[in-house]
């Protein structure tokens, strides 16, 4: 008897273009699917300031004084549709976003208390590992800048901290 050949070992191909990119990026932003609220209870209790004028007071003790240990909400959108690149070793993208804080009083109105714009490069990577198909995502660019403001650097901080494990979490989480 003859043997039977080998079965040919699983394989998957993906080809994003920049334009298949950007394109994606634009319906994104166009439809307002880049926009994330976040209140002072989404924080984990780890993060070393949380969503309060109290923590917050830090770098604008007027908050403190105006509003003394109130709730915040900071309300993160895309100001610019993000700019992606696709290259062999992967994915690299320049986002564009804005960080508006709110306080959030007693009778549940929100007061405007600053704006933040900030700009962050990062890199996407996909490999297959153990028949898993997996992503990661990190910043680039290098954190901190010396000339940044305290806070923009806190809140990129935040990012690399929360963000980019979330995003790596949730990018592809299934056995292929």
């Amino acid at each position: 008897p003859a043997a039977l050949p080998a079965a040919p070992e699983p394989m998957v191909l993906l080809a994003v273009t920049d334009f298949v990119a950007n394109s994606a990026a634009f319906a994104y932003f166009t439809a307002g699917a880049l926009r994330r609220n976040i209140s002072s209870d989404m924080l984990p209790r780890r993060f070393p300031l949380q969503l309060r004028t109290k923590s917050l007071g830090l770098f604008s003790p007027q908050l403190q004084e105006r509003y003394p240990d109130q709730p915040m909400e900071l309300h993160l959108s895309a100001r610019r549709q993000p700019l992606l690149s696709c290259r062999p070793d992967a994915l690299h993208g320049a986002l564009f976003g804005s960080a508006e804080a709110f306080v959030v009083l007693p009778n549940a109105t929100r007061v405007p208390a600053f704006l933040l714009n900030i700009d962050a490069n990062v890199t996407g990577k996909v490999n297959v590992t153990r028949n898993r198909l997996r992503g990661t995502v990190s910043l680039t660019g290098g954190l901190p800048v010396p000339q940044v403001k305290r806070l923009e650097t806190l809140l990129k901080f935040g990012l690399w901290l929360f963000g980019v494990p979330w995003a790596n979490s949730e990018c592809c989480p299934h056995p292929v």
